[in-house]
């Protein structure tokens, strides 16, 4: 099956918190008038209800620096202010802090190393580049610590960086190690001519236990940090998947995607009644009634969702195949064996014995 994702700008699992929000770069003024469902709200809860495209976080940030005016005055008591219906409130975006990435001494695991490439485990929990909220910490800061020639501009916050994952995902990411090796890998990417593997935790099993999801995909129409697959228009969207372990009411598949939408699998999956475990922006409200499995299910505390495995040809040596691997972490190897435990001790083993 050949599959690949796209440039940095559309990959699946960006972080929520990379999202720009477009109004805060030009910093045009936005007014709004209350309705009666604002009655008697906070005003950050209310400006957050009307501008769905901006942070709230950043909305009391501007509050705060008075920002937010009621018929040119400020709030007299900040976002706690107490709001009425009819009030026109004004709301001018400041433009977000500039971001600067610098070496941090941060651990690496790395997977692979050349003179070109760099493939490290990203472990669940740190963000890939600095972002609104993320200013230290990265993935990048910890390479550019790791790689101390990397050429870059001091604006550049994603040196290297072709493809990202979410915050809470592990598992494998490829870093250019200078330009003409970027330029051939975000070829490699272009071309699909890489393939991505994840495994991911599911709540329910898919019927059928293998398959292909194709749709349009874009920005949820009514919530739009979130993504659908169920769009009018968009682009177009393909996951392959095969179930390789069950459990009572959860499952384990192997996913590859041929696109490379934001949360295109973990939207797939979720569109299509069968969320990841963990997931809390898509989960759905599919009931796991076992109470064992949906005891470990709920304790998970991320997205059960691993970047296991790269294959690709040497983006400037074509001729030498590479396949990386991200061993399964701690946490979900940990999952897994609590689910299988549950189906052995009532005499049912998944019913595809599989090991990575």
């Amino acid at each position: 099956m050949s599959a690949g994702e796209e440039p940095v700008e559309d990959l699946d699992d960006v972080e929520d918190d990379e999202a720009p929000e477009a109004s805060a770069a030009g910093g045009t003024p936005r007014a709004l008038t209350l309705n009666d469902e604002d009655e008697g709200e906070r005003l950050d809860r209310a400006l957050a209800r009307h501008l769905p495209d901006l942070s709230r976080s950043s909305l009391q940030r501007w509050i705060r620096d008075g920002l937010v005016t009621l018929d040119g005055q400020p709030p007299t008591r900040g976002a706690k202010t107490i709001v009425h219906a009819g009030e026109r409130w004004t709301v001018i975006p400041a433009p977000a802090p500039a971001l600067i990435a610098a070496p941090e001494p941060i651990p690496l695991a790395v997977l692979y190393e050349d003179d070109d490439l760099l493939a490290v485990d990203k472990p669940a929990g740190m963000v890939v580049h600095p972002a609104a909220g993320h200013t230290s910490g990265t993935l990048v800061n910890a390479v550019l610590h790791h790689v101390r020639d990397m050429p870059r501009s001091e604006a550049d916050v994603r040196p290297g960086i072709v493809h990202r994952l979410d915050r809470e995902t592990s598992g494998v990411i490829l870093v250019a190690k200078h330009p003409e090796a970027l330029r051939a890998l975000q070829a490699t990417f272009q071309a699909r001519t890489i393939e991505k593997r994840y495994l991911a935790v599911l709540k329910g099993i898919p019927d059928p236990p293998h398959g292909t999801f194709e749709t349009l995909y874009g920005r949820h129409p009514h919530q739009r940090k979130k993504f659908s697959s169920r769009v009018g228009q968009g682009k177009t969207a393909i996951t392959h998947y095969v179930v390789v372990e069950t459990y009572p009411g959860v499952s384990l598949a192997e996913v590859v995607i041929e696109t490379g939408r934001t949360h295109q699998i973990r939207v797939h999956f979720s569109d299509h009644g069968y969320a990841l475990v963990g997931d809390q922006t898509y989960g759905s409200r599919r009931a796991l009634r076992d109470p064992e499995v949906k005891a470990i299910a709920y304790a998970f505390p991320r997205t059960a969702l691993h970047a296991w495995q790269v294959r690709l040809r040497h983006p400037l040596r074509p001729k030498k195949k590479l396949r990386l691997q991200a061993p399964i972490p701690d946490d979900l190897d940990d999952l897994l064996e609590a689910l299988r435990a549950i189906s052995r001790g009532r005499g049912k083993d998944p019913e595809v014995p599989w090991s990575p």
